[in-house]
This record gives C-alpha cells, sequence and structure tokens, in this order.
C-alpha cells in the first residue's frame, strides 16, 4: 500500500471481526439464529397427531403451560399463537383503551408498538440507557415529571390530555432491563407494567424470572427464539383476574356452555394450537443444555473480540443472568460508518449477520408518535450488530 494511500478502516475491521467469527464457529455457512431440535420433538408431535387434537384443545397446550409456569415462577401461563398476540392480549387486560398512551422503547422490534396500536392506543417513544439496551429509568422519571401530572389517579400527559396508561420495557436480545429502578417508578406515576421478555427466556434479574415482575409479561416461541413451538408466545402473570380474563379473550371469549355459542365479549382466535404445544414441550426438555452452550458461546466470543479493540461485546448487567439469545457487538462511536461494509463482508463471507432494528419512531408508521428525547437510541442503532448466535455452535 502507497504510504499516502486512506486506510479502509471498514475493510480492516471487518477482516478482524470475520477472523474473530471463524475462529469460533470454524468454516461452516450459518445463520443468525437456528432452533435445535435432539429431543422428543418428533415423539411428542407424531402423539399429538395420533390422538388427532391438533388444535386448541389437547393435554399439551396444559402441560406446556404448566412447565412454563414451573421454569419462570409465574402462578398462571396463559399460551397463544405468537409473542404478538401475547402482548396484545396483555395491554387489553391490563387495561389500556382506545386513545391511551403507552411508554415503549423506540430500540424494540416493531411488534411491541403494533401490539400498542392493535387497540387504537399510541405508542409513546421513550430512551434507553447503553448499559443494557433497555429503558432508561433516570431520564424517563425526569421526562414524565415534565410532561405529566396524576390526575384522578392517572398519569396523564399534560400535552395530549391522553392517560399514559402502560409502559412496556424491553428486555433487549435477553438481557434483562434495570428493573429496580423502573417498578417503583411505574408505580409512583400510577402506570402498569407488561414487560416485552419475549427475546429473554431463561433470563433472570435479581434471581428472578424476566416476565414476572410487572403486571403481566409475555415470551415468544418463534422460530428464532432460544426454543421454539414454531409459532407460539405465552403470557405470564401473578394475578389470577388477568390470566382468567386473558384466556378467555383467547378462546374468542367464549362461555364454558356444552353446546351453546355464548361469547360475552369481542373476543380472538389466539390460543395456541396442541401440535406447536407439543413441540414447546420437547424442546423446554433441553432448555438448561442450550442455555449453557449459549453461555459457552459468550465465552468464546468474548475471549476473539476481547482484542479487536473497534469494537465491544454485549455483557450480561450486574444483578443479572440472561439467555444470551443474540450475541451482539457495538462498534466505537469513530467506527459507526463502518458498519454496513462490515456486515455485507460477513455474509459474503457466509457468516450471517444483521444490524438492529430501526428505532421506530423513525419509521413512517410511527414518525407522528409522542417521543421523549432518543440520543442513546439513535446513536446506538447504528452501531449495533448482531452475530451468530445459535446453541450448538460451541
Amino acid at each position: 500500500m502507497n504510504n499516502h494511500e486512506p486506510i479502509n478502516n471498514s475493510y480492516l475491521i471487518s477482516c478482524k471481526i470475520v477472523r474473530a467469527i471463524r475462529a469460533i464457529i470454524g468454516d461452516k455457512t450459518t445463520t443468525l439464529h437456528e432452533p435445535t431440535f435432539k429431543g422428543k420433538e418428533w415423539e411428542y408431535v407424531k402423539d399429538c397427531l395420533d390422538s388427532g387434537f391438533v388444535s386448541s384443545v389437547g393435554q399439551y397446550v396444559e402441560k406446556f403451560e404448566n412447565k412454563i409456569m414451573e421454569y419462570t415462577g409465574a402462578k398462571y401461563a396463559v399460551a397463544v399463537v405468537n409473542g404478538t398476540a401475547a402482548l396484545h392480549l396483555g395491554l387489553i387486560v391490563a387495561g389500556v383503551k382506545f386513545d391511551d398512551e403507552v411508554l415503549v422503547p423506540s430500540l424494540t422490534f416493531v411488534a411491541t408498538a403494533n401490539a400498542v396500536s392493535y387497540i387504537g392506543a399510541k405508542p409513546h417513544f421513550v430512551d434507553i440507557n447503553a448499559n443494557d439496551l433497555g429503558i432508561d429509568a433516570t431520564k424517563l422519571k425526569a421526562y414524565l415529571k415534565e410532561i405529566s401530572e396524576i390526575k384522578d389517579g392517572f398519569c396523564v400527559n399534560k400535552k395530549t390530555g391522553r392517560v399514559i396508561r402502560a409502559i412496556v420495557p424491553m428486555h433487549v436480545f435477553g438481557h434483562p432491563c434495570n428493573l429496580k429502578e423502573l417498578l417503583p417508578l411505574c408505580n409512583e406515576f400510577k402506570i402498569k407494567v407488561v414487560e416485552d421478555a419475549a427475546e429473554s427466556l431463561g433470563s433472570f434479574y435479581d434471581k428472578k424470572h424476566t416476565g414476572t415482575f410487572g403486571n403481566l409479561g409475555v415470551i415468544s416461541f418463534n422460530g428464532n427464539k432460544t426454543i421454539t413451538t414454531g409459532g407460539g408466545g405465552v403470557i405470564l402473570t401473578d394475578d389470577i383476574e388477568l390470566a382468567t380474563h386473558a384466556k378467555h379473550l383467547s378462546t374468542t371469549a367464549k362461555s364454558n356452555h356444552p353446546f351453546a355459542y355464548i361469547h360475552t365479549e369481542i373476543g380472538f382466535n389466539y390460543r395456541m394450537p396442541n401440535l406447536n404445544a407439543a413441540l414447546g414441550c420437547a424442546q423446554l426438555e433441553q432448555l438448561p443444555e442450550l442455555l449453557k452452550s449459549k453461555r459457552r458461546l459468550y465465552g468464546a466470543y468474548a475471549k476473539a473480540f476481547s482484542e479487536i479493540s473497534e469494537v465491544s461485546l454485549c455483557q450480561e448487567p450486574p444483578l443479572c443472568q440472561s439467555n444470551y439469545w443474540l450475541q451482539t457487538i457495538v462498534l466505537n462511536e469513530e467506527f459507526t460508518s463502518c458498519r454496513e461494509e462490515i456486515i455485507e463482508t460477513c455474509i459474503e463471507d457466509g457468516i450471517s449477520t444483521r444490524p438492529v432494528w430501526n428505532p421506530l419512531h423513525k419509521l413512517s408508521i410511527y414518525q407522528n408518535s409522542p417521543a421523549s428525547p432518543l440520543p442513546v437510541t439513535n446513536n446506538l442503532s447504528e452501531r449495533i450488530i448482531n452475530i451468530p448466535s445459535s446453541a450448538g455452535l460451541v
């Protein structure tokens, strides 16, 4: 290279990252996160098929719910068709109504805000912190003191006149957010908590499972999650009334009558099919080993990336045990412009990588939504790269 030629930082960093990942996963072509089927999946699914009960009636749905309750410590679990449906129902039974506002991090998958919009409520975007990628409780408290007031027992946005009914803290990539600061804040401002634990099955905050801190929590079992039911989700709660209402709504709000079709509310056909639950039961049996494998992968990446000064590897926050669902690197600020070439180089080499989601406040569908200042969201969203994270890579 001529001494006067500029150094292509993107190319050099890309080569370092490719070498680091290849040192861990070998020469295989890899996806970002794929399911692992090494247990009794075929046995349970065949049993379900042989029984003839493949839809919302059958033994595996209740069995799956019981296993989820046992693992997470939640008193009640309602299994539904996917994580978005779980959020939708969770918000409804938490009391969110048409034209309410719901506080949502802008750095999350679009389903978080979509579930709010299904009700006719308004997502109100708030900023995150760089430590755990979750909602910044300190900033949020100052913001709520500025823009809201408690009126008739509700938190009201002084500018819009709408009730700020709920908040949806998101445990991004499986890393628990700072619930210790967030929950007292929500209590102070009379705001219901529906945890988006879609990505964090197997993650614990101060030895308690994510999704069990708020009024309700939801987990996803999509095909790319730590375990999968194909498509599926679950609502967690310790409140029997909320659980009963959620289950009722998930089964088209049909009354328990031996033959008459009596529906007491406008319900939804959201109940998890027995076939999916059968797959989930087999997957849950493997969860401890899957989590160990993902922690081994984190340890291997931590060693490999410790020698690359241009990036840092996301690690579990203090007081937390993360499931390390998606392994994540963050570019140093001065190398923000390199991200696209890094991702392209990895993909060309057969290594699946991706940027984080576009912040929701930047999407045309949500650009007119209320929002706090979002400096950390805007900054970090341009520097995050997810790298291969499947269990069994090491």
